[in-house]
């Protein structure tokens, strides 16, 4: 009899200590993301500032403006890891022909205000790259260990389920090589 207390003790004490352990990785998580989340809020702050810099200068590329400000609307709306993933992509494809605008107005890119705003963007594209990573890392642990034996009897107990990967819709899988030609 005493036994099977100990037993049931110890089981008891196992599967405690276990579920702790998939709540804390779920919760840092949670955290990892609200410090993406914290950074692309800054970077949409810019991108629409430098719109609005661009849109003094370059006043007939409104079809340019419109899909970046629609697709800007898309990425802050969000409501999943996978759909925040699709939202970026869509934006950072946009946003690339908001750069190729800029290019055909000389006067646009001697602007401090623009320059400042192109560095400002680059560094939080940076901070978001480490803070995607971050994230990644955590998910990558927490879904990992949920899929464990034993773990995975306490992690279907529980419902548990594993968290998604934040990915930008296959932008580096589609990235190509420079063709480089000497003449």
């Amino acid at each position: 009899m005493y036994i099977f207390i100990i037993f049931l003790a110890v089981l008891t004490s196992l599967i405690i200590m276990k579920y702790t352990k998939f709540i804390t990785l779920k919760e840092r998580a949670s955290n990892a993301w609200a410090h993406v989340d914290v950074q692309l809020k800054r970077r949409y702050d810019l991108i629409l500032n430098l719109v609005n810099t661009v849109q003094g200068y370059a006043t007939n590329e409104k079809e340019t403006f419109q899909k970046i400000t629609e697709a800007r609307s898309k990425a802050i709306d969000a409501k999943s890891v996978e759909e925040q993933g699709k939202a970026e992509t869509e934006l950072n494809n946009n946003l690339k022909f908001l750069f190729v605008v800029a290019e055909n107005y000389p006067e646009l890119k001697a602007n401090e205000n623009f320059k400042e705003l192109q560095q400002k963007l680059s560094k939080t594209e940076g901070k978001i790259a480490y803070a995607r990573k971050f994230y990644n890392d955590i998910v990558q642990k927490y879904n990992v260990i949920i899929k464990m034996f034993p773990n995975r009897i306490i992690t279907n107990l529980f419902k548990l389920g594993s968290i998604d990967y934040f990915n930008l819709d296959g932008e580096e899988r589609q990235r190509t090589n420079i063709e480089v030609k000497f003449d």
